[in-house]
């Protein structure tokens, strides 16, 4: 079974995190960052869910800490700080994904299950749709048996629509994560390229990828 670490010092929001996922995962529990490299010491875990604001050592300094000795464990961070400011600092800090409280049990476990099977397809290296194969290690795309070229920015887009299929990125996480926070380009360039991956893959039945008004884009596998 999947092991999952909670970091929250509220023994409460620990308890019922622990109650809603506990079916699926096993969950691991600590009240702060120093508790909790204690038991990454002891324990191998698949992921771990992190608070912020927690005594002894706080949810950033708890990943700066993991980074720094080169443990890539992915993080969830799980806040009620989501402020701009605060989501950038956790990313440039490493973290993998950023929630709000109130928690919502369930996207959490979409969130969960979308970054297992990232970290999956990091260790793979590889993506594979029925016949479409996406390499991270030679940034190619083949379709039964034929590539298809593309730009830096083409195979960045269709590797991050691939790696969480159905879940909807806003335009601002595809320009941020895709050409960076300080880019000058703006929305109608993501709609550029979104056209060009839509050209280029437009024989391939194995995904679309699909406009969400108003919201942005995602991947759906057909």
């Amino acid at each position: 079974m999947v092991k999952i670490l909670l970091i929250e010092d509220e023994k409460a929001v620990r308890l019922l995190t622990k109650a809603k996922l506990k079916d699926k995962y096993e969950i691991l529990e600590a009240a702060n960052g120093e508790e909790a490299l204690d038991v990454i010491d002891s324990v191998k875990v698949d992921l771990i869910i992190a608070d912020i604001m927690m005594p002894e050592m706080n949810g950033y300094e708890f990943v700066e800490e993991l980074r720094a000795a080169e443990d890539y464990t992915p993080v969830i961070m799980l806040t009620a700080m989501d402020t701009f400011e605060h989501k950038k600092k956790g990313f440039s800090l490493g973290i993998d994904d950023y929630l709000t409280k109130p928690i919502n049990y369930e996207e959490l476990e979409w969130h969960i299950e979308a970054i297992l099977r990232r970290a999956k397809i990091n260790s793979d290296k590889e993506i594979v749709v029925g016949e479409f194969h996406l390499s991270e290690d030679t940034k190619t795309a083949i379709y039964k048996g034929e590539s298809i070229d593309l730009t830096d920015i083409e195979f960045k887009l269709i590797h991050k629509f691939l790696s969480y299929p159905s879940v909807i990125f806003t335009k601002q996480q595809i320009m941020d994560d895709v050409w960076g926070y300080d880019s000058d380009s703006d929305y109608n360039t993501i709609k550029t390229y979104i056209n060009r991956l839509r050209n280029k893959f437009a024989d391939c039945g194995e995904f679309e990828i699909v406009s969400v008004r108003g919201v942005g884009y995602k991947a759906v596998i057909n």
